[in-house]
């Protein structure tokens, strides 16, 4: 029981965190971690780099005046995606703020940026911590929401919904009906 109260707590608060958000419309992820880089009031750089297989698929390092997003390279748009939200969630959680750093990894991906400058490296490695599930449940909730935006809005300048580009137009019979 006290299981399902703390989940029901975490969609409680992640949905909260997506409430307070504007999503572009059509989704676009790089937007909006524009916007929550406005929303933070700092810059959040996207870094695409080389992740071997074994590393996570995104990484998120703060410093003093930068947070960076680093995403693997090699991966589909949908899951780049998922990876930009999820590494975001942490920020609008404030993850950021709660551990010291482990520069090392970062180091290896973007040596050119001194560790002595990194205050934070968060990382998926383990499903089961509570900042990765906070994370992953704020991403796949603002995923799922700029999803359904996306079906009932048509995007601007188009009359048709990106769910009627999907399954087609009704067809209409030369008379008109």
């Amino acid at each position: 029981m006290r299981v399902v109260r703390q989940q029901r707590r975490l969609w409680r608060r992640a949905g909260r965190i997506a409430d307070s958000l504007p999503l572009p419309s059509p989704f676009d992820a790089t937007a909006f971690i524009a916007s929550v880089a406005e929303r933070r009031g700092r810059p959040i750089e996207i870094l695409p780099v080389p992740l071997p297989h074994t590393a996570p698929c995104g990484l998120l390092a703060t410093t003093g005046g930068t947070d960076y997003i680093l995403c693997t390279r090699d991966t589909t748009t949908l899951h780049r995606e998922h990876i930009l939200l999820h590494e975001a969630a942490h920020l609008l959680f404030g993850h950021d703020r709660e551990a010291d750093a482990d520069a090392g990894a970062l180091g290896i991906l973007i040596p050119h940026l001194p560790p002595t400058l990194v205050r934070q490296v968060l990382g998926r490695t383990c499903y089961s911590e509570p900042h990765e599930q906070e994370a992953e449940v704020l991403a796949s909730l603002l995923r799922y929401r700029a999803l359904r935006n996306d079906a009932v809005s048509p995007p601007p300048g188009q009359g048709r919904s990106r769910a009627a580009a999907l399954i087609g137009e009704p067809v209409r019979r030369p008379d008109g009906n």
